[in-house]
């Protein structure tokens, strides 16, 4: 018994038989094509986390400015009399 209930014997003559539809070529282009597919989700997914990333530090700063009270200190001299 292998993969439920799929014996290795079983799973090699579906190999075979996909070879022989396919070509060895034809299998590797896909496969090719396959892994440039993932590299690419998971560029995709990166720069998703570094953009909700970005715009979480700059409510962040945002919240932070508005706790910031803008105005001009002075001070006064007195005379002496």
């Amino acid at each position: 018994m292998g993969f439920g209930g799929i014996s290795i014997w079983q799973l090699l003559i579906v190999l075979v038989i996909v070879l022989l539809l396919f070509g060895t070529k034809r299998l590797k282009n896909i496969g090719s094509d396959l892994g440039a597919a993932l590299k690419g989700f998971k560029g995709a997914m990166s720069d998703g986390e570094k953009e909700a990333e970005k715009a979480r530090l700059e409510k962040a700063k945002a919240e932070q400015e508005k706790d910031v009270i803008e105005g001009e200190a002075t001070m006064e001299k007195k005379e002496k009399s």
